[in-house]
């Protein structure tokens, strides 16, 4: 997994995103994976229990959640105390324009859903950063779009497709 930290940017900057050529790289290769399972993840009604990647956007960063495959391919013990889920979850901190390459770390069998990603705000934002989380926001959902990535806008009630 591709481990990346952040420096903390000036307000009202606008966020870093990634150059046209790595777009189109990670493009090729999130070609892979194959289309989201709308019937799949409609399904899901809390980010605890999504399985696909996920983003929660802050001020100067985007945080990429992952749940890694299940290497044990048996259904016995699937989430108990030898197999636990937790323990398969990723976290990783990342600039907006290091989006294309984070998702192509990810493995294949870390989208069980498809091409799909989640993404919320992050909770409890003081009133001042929130102009600058949308606009990261924005720019981690135009990404996203650039990518072929069809975007899952999560909010305290569920999602809204986008």
């Amino acid at each position: 997994m591709l481990l990346t930290g952040c420096n903390r940017a000036a307000a009202g900057t606008t966020p870093a995103t990634a150059n046209p050529r790595e777009i189109e790289t990670a493009r090729q290769q999130m070609e892979l994976i194959p289309p989201p399972s709308k019937t799949r993840y409609l399904a899901v009604t809390s980010l605890s229990a999504w399985e696909n990647p996920y983003l929660t956007v802050q001020e100067n960063m985007v945080t990429l959640h992952v749940t890694l495959g299940d290497a044990n391919t048996s259904e016995m013990g699937v989430g108990g105390m030898l197999r636990p889920v937790g323990a398969r979850r990723e976290v990783l901190n990342i600039h907006t324009g290091d989006l294309p390459a984070s998702l192509n770390a990810v493995p294949e069998n870390s989208w069980p859903y498809g091409r799909v990603v989640a993404i919320e705000e992050a909770h409890d934002t003081p009133a001042s950063a929130r102009p600058a989380v949308r606009r990261n926001m924005e720019a981690a959902i135009k990404t996203l779009s650039d990518l072929g990535v069809v975007v899952y806008e999560w909010n305290e009630g569920g999602g809204v497709l986008r």
